[in-house]
């Protein structure tokens, strides 16, 4: 991807990462564990946020979210309301969050006072894939009610995480969808080597394996 101007070329994805890197030394120089979780609208990433975050919590473990959104705080007020300590970070148009969003919005936080932060990035199964923000960690989350072919049809998001979560299997009967298609998928994509975590974060179930895998 670059955006020409008159005389000069800026390679966006290198730019990008450049800060990436900025931001990755930031936060181990502080001491913070920081996990990226992307996925569309509705796979459940701000329920998992605030489930895994009093989780952390009830365990002496300093946690704050950064909210990812184009427009608004919703996910921002959620997180409030959970009694999750956060920051809105919001794009203006844009269909994912970038490395320099995440340097500004570090900027605005008390790094010495977490241990761990967690980034819900903007709703989405194509774009976050291409810009990592300096995290330990980037988790892709989708459910059952996207269907059964999501790995099939976002390769990309899938290869550029290092856990992927499926979401919601509590329903996955009503919804007509078996989780094992999505499983062997992802399976088969990482090449025998990986599997996907099930988990229904509605009825609290998986989440401690989610916790175990990112070595919280």
């Amino acid at each position: 991807m670059h955006i020409v101007q008159p005389g000069t070329e800026i390679d966006v994805l290198k730019e990008n990462n450049k800060i990436a890197h900025e931001n990755y030394r930031l936060l181990k120089q502080n001491g913070i564990k920081s996990i990226d979780f992307m996925g569309s609208i509705g796979a459940g990433k701000t329920a998992m946020i605030i489930k895994l975050a009093e989780k952390l919590r009830a365990k002496g473990v300093r946690v704050c979210a950064i909210a990812g959104d184009v427009t608004g705080d919703d996910d921002y007020s959620r997180f409030e309301r959970s009694g999750l300590e956060s920051v809105n970070c919001n794009t203006g148009h844009e269909c994912h969050l970038d490395a320099n969003l995440i340097k500004k919005t570090l900027a605005n936080i008390k790094l010495e006072d977490y241990d761990v932060i967690f980034i819900e990035n903007v709703g989405n199964l194509v774009c976050p894939a291409d810009f990592p923000l300096g995290t330990d960690l980037r988790v892709v989350v989708v459910s059952v009610t996207e269907g059964d072919d999501m790995v099939r049809k976002h390769h990309d998001i899938f290869i550029h995480s290092d856990i992927a979560v499926l979401n919601k299997v509590d329903i996955a009967s009503a919804v007509d969808v078996d989780p094992e298609v999505i499983a062997k998928d992802y399976n088969k994509l990482t090449g025998g080597v990986k599997n996907i975590y099930k988990c229904s974060v509605k009825k609290d179930e998986g989440l401690d394996e989610i916790i175990a895998a990112l070595k919280l």
